[in-house]
């Protein structure tokens, strides 16, 4: 096909084989310039897409007149690019905080073992302030009147920081999909502070009369709440264990996917490989679980027998505080708090509870003072035998 021009300088065209438009020949329209001191040929598009000769001709008038006064694009592609980002920009200011969360971060969020309690803090917290808000009008007054707003509720200091957590993260998101251009609103909201960790943790006594209660009302409980105690690990860490995880000759599980993201080991106790080696007899499966539900598949919920048996010996009569009251957690708080009163070091403390880092353990540095004080007497010992020894 030939190009063609006609009575519009810089203005040319060809025409299709086949195609028509109205009574003539579809025809496909070009302009040709300079600008910046270079030459350009731009395609603007087929005259059955909208374009005719003088419109491409006034197209072209508008890039010269821009050239000369420095404002607005200059060329074709410059000129789509800003209308894209125009198109772009008027799509982001609409967008609101509810769109992007459905549509967008929900189905990717779902697989995560956080959804639920995501989805929860959106729904009651979150949704009804600024759901129907577009991102781009969303300010730290805003989360101020969620956080303010969850305090009152008497929602934890903790809780409160996950909803905001939750809410930067959201817009993270928003801004690495190019949803959202500017300062995340949360960086400027004072995030509430909190010691949300467990301090009571059982006697000897406490744990054997609580094991001893549950093997009453259900074996398997039983078993799961001994694992806890006696190896630290945590609920969601037992449901995933899988008897391929279980080494009785090696005497130690591996624990895989857990909290922390980094696969460990946790090693036995003789009561708990008496326990794993009681339950094996009989219902070996290598890919099975070692704890399931009626069912026979993956427990998701600790029995609530447990907070029952818990409620009957009375532990929790009377507080108030949740640092203070027994749950299931508190097995995983006990076995760490008895190493740290037997004198076993913090480093080995965090490997095995599996935390990211060393000052996860730190509380429970003061169970092992009278260790330590024990180590320094040590060392003041060993100085005056050294004294003695260069006296003599």
């Amino acid at each position: 096909m030939k190009w063609k021009t006609g009575r519009f300088p810089g203005v040319r065209y060809r025409e299709h084989a086949t195609r028509r438009h109205g009574t003539q020949r579809d025809r496909y329209f070009t302009i040709r310039f300079a600008a910046g001191g270079r030459r350009y040929e731009e395609a603007c598009g087929w005259s059955s897409q909208g374009w005719t000769a003088k419109g491409a001709f006034l197209l072209l008038s508008e890039l010269k007149a821009n050239a000369r006064t420095g404002k607005g694009p200059t060329t074709l592609r410059e000129r789509r690019e800003l209308a894209s980002k125009a198109i772009a920009a008027e799509a982001r200011e609409g967008l609101t905080f509810g769109n992007f969360f459905q549509e967008t971060y929900s189905p990717g969020a779902e697989a995560k073992r956080s959804w639920p309690t995501e989805r929860s803090l959106y729904k009651l917290w979150i949704s009804p302030v600024i759901g129907a808000k577009p991102l781009a009008q969303i300010g730290a007054i805003n989360l101020e009147r969620i956080k303010r707003t969850m305090t009152r509720a008497g929602r934890s200091p903790k809780t409160v920081g996950d909803c905001l957590a939750l809410i930067r993260h959201v817009f993270n998101e928003a801004a690495r999909l190019g949803s959202f251009i500017g300062t995340n609103p949360v960086a400027a909201v004072t995030l509430p502070r909190s010691d949300n960790q467990r301090i009571r943790f059982l006697s000897r006594g406490e744990a054997n009369d609580l094991l001893e209660a549950l093997a009453t009302r259900d074996l398997q409980l039983h078993d799961i709440a001994l694992l806890s105690l006696h190896c630290g690990l945590r609920a969601g860490e037992i449901f995933g264990l899988t008897w391929n995880d279980v080494d009785l000759g090696r005497a130690h599980l591996f624990v895989k996917d857990p909290k922390s993201g980094r696969n460990r080991y946790a090693y036995l106790t003789a009561g708990a490989a008496e326990m794993l080696l009681n339950r094996f007899v009989g219902n070996y499966d290598n890919n099975g679980f070692v704890f399931t539900n009626p069912r026979g598949g993956k427990l998701t919920a600790v029995s609530r027998i447990f907070a029952k048996v818990v409620e009957k010996m009375e532990f929790n009569k009377g507080i108030q505080d949740r640092r203070q009251r027994v749950v299931f957690h508190t097995l995983r708080h006990t076995f760490a708090s008895w190493l740290a009163e037997a004198g076993v070091d913090l480093y080995a403390i965090s490997t095995l509870l599996g935390h990211r880092s060393i000052a996860m353990t730190q509380r429970y540095a003061h169970l092992g003072a009278d260790s330590l004080r024990l180590a320094v007497a040590k060392l003041e010992q060993a100085n005056e035998a050294k004294v003695i020894a260069i006296e003599k």
